[in-house]
């Protein structure tokens, strides 16, 4: 207990390495218990406060971010491009297929190559035979096309999508957009 009482009232603890002899708790008695770090008599060191003192702010920051929701909201859709976050639903080569394109990340709104409502940074997320993929946007001119370079999903027909995967070759599932 002495050596703890010691180390807070600023006096040496143990061999005393560096440590400055405090006021004595008769001298100071509104000062002697006070932590190391408010003691002006005790030779701890400050700057380790003040260092730590911005990586407190940051970490309060992101938690007061985090918790008001402001860092996690989605992005803001860009106005007259709808997003469907319903989905479409299709039939690809016999199998149920459901497609939602986002339009993601997009630094600006007056991008030229702006094509049926989606951007560059726009993605579609297909869900097919118990895979999910998402697909990002590609730069093609022509009628919004997304690939990872082994999927293709191109909506030159929304209708009839075209759908393909390569391996080697290349092969297609022909869609058709349900009911």
């Amino acid at each position: 207990m002495g050596l703890v009482m010691g180390f807070w009232r600023g006096q040496p603890t143990g061999r005393g390495a560096g440590l400055q002899r405090g006021p004595s708790p008769a001298a100071d008695p509104a000062g002697a218990l006070r932590p190391w770090h408010a003691n002006p008599a005790c030779g701890k060191p400050r700057w380790l406060v003040w260092a730590l003192q911005p990586v407190l702010v940051a970490l309060t920051l992101v938690l007061l971010c985090l918790a008001t929701g402001t860092a996690l909201a989605a992005p803001a859709a860009v106005p007259g491009q709808p997003t469907s976050a319903a989905g479409v639903r299709y039939r690809c080569g016999g199998d149920p297929l459901l497609a939602r394109t986002e339009n993601g990340a997009v630094d600006a709104v007056a991008i030229p190559n702006t094509s049926a409502g989606t951007l560059p940074g726009a993605f579609v997320v297909l869900e097919w035979r118990g895979i999910s993929l998402q697909l990002p946007r590609t730069n093609n001119a022509g009628a919004p096309s997304y690939t990872d370079g082994r999927w293709w999903w191109s909506l030159e027909n929304p209708d009839q999508p075209r759908f393909r995967l390569r391996r080697g070759t290349i092969e297609e599932f022909p869609c058709s957009r349900e009911p």
